[in-house]
């Protein structure tokens, strides 16, 4: 599976239970909210938009954004995982540059957010790695950082 055939697609009736049986390694589940819950969310914020991560048509993954821009003045992406079977492939990094592409298209987009536990190491790495900065910004137990879009 290359990276390059990493897409995103909406999360719809064909889909969504796919997204719902994705699971993340063992050491991150205390870091994540199921998929299930964030699917349900969508349907009471409509300004939430799920996506599937797939690979060559394979479901692999999970991430979900607001369309509305909140703290900070930006759009925050709310959740994306990849199944523990396909970690470590890159796959996580190609969804969220595709990710970045598609928030930087919002109305006024000039910051997209998003906030993590400090313990969890993958995803700190994985936001570093993409140009988001750590400003100092904390809300309760998670830490927030910032990807600035060029104009």
């Amino acid at each position: 599976m290359g990276t390059n055939r990493v897409e995103l697609r909406e999360v719809n009736a064909d889909n969504w239970y796919e997204c719902c049986l994705l699971e993340v390694a063992k050491e991150q589940k205390e870091f994540m909210v199921p998929n299930a819950v964030s699917i349900a969310q969508t349907k009471f914020e409509p300004s939430l938009k799920a996506l599937a991560i797939t690979v060559e048509e394979k479901i692999v993954g999970f991430c979900m954004y607001n369309t509305r821009q909140e703290e900070l003045d930006g759009y925050w992406i709310y959740r994306i995982m990849v199944d523990k079977k396909y970690q470590g492939q890159g796959i996580g990094s190609a969804a969220t540059k595709l990710l970045l592409v598609e928030m930087a298209a919002l109305p006024q987009a000039k910051k997209i957010v998003v906030g993590y536990h400090p313990e969890n190491k993958g995803a700190h790495h994985l936001y570093a790695s993409l140009g988001f900065c750590d400003e100092g910004h904390r809300f309760g137990q998670e830490m927030a950082v910032i990807h600035y879009i060029a104009d």
